[in-house]
Formats: C-alpha cells, sequence, structure tokens
C-alpha cells in the first residue's frame, strides 16, 4: 500500500524527534572486522546483540 504524502512526513518527523544514529568508521587497518561483521547478516542487528550480550555480562557479574 502506498504512503500518503502526510504519513512520510509524519513518519520522516518521528525518526527525526525519536532516533539515535550512531556511525562507525573502519579504517583500512580494520579491513578484517568490517570482512567479519559482513558475514553476520545485518550490521545493525549484529551490533545491537553484541552490546546486548555485554549488557548481560555486565549484569551477571553485579
Amino acid at each position: 500500500m502506498a504512503q500518503s504524502e502526510a504519513q512520510r512526513r509524519a513518519s520522516a518527523k518521528y525518526v527525526r524527534e525519536h532516533v539515535t544514529r550512531k556511525m562507525v568508521a573502519f579504517y583500512p587497518s580494520e579491513a578484517d572486522l568490517l570482512a567479519f561483521a559482513d558475514t553476520r547478516g545485518a550490521f545493525a542487528t549484529y551490533v545491537k546483540r553484541l552490546i546486548r550480550e555485554d549488557m548481560e555480562r555486565e549484569n551477571k557479574k553485579a
């Protein structure tokens, strides 16, 4: 189903106001890291999973 112009504007406004984006830069010396991450599927999903796992480890220590 096609979105109306109003719906596109509303969605863009929501993203602007509520979504945080972080950029990750990979230098040529880190090509192996990027290549490995690329084999794991969607990059953002992979990074979020790693963060959640790290949070769980930290919580178990406390």
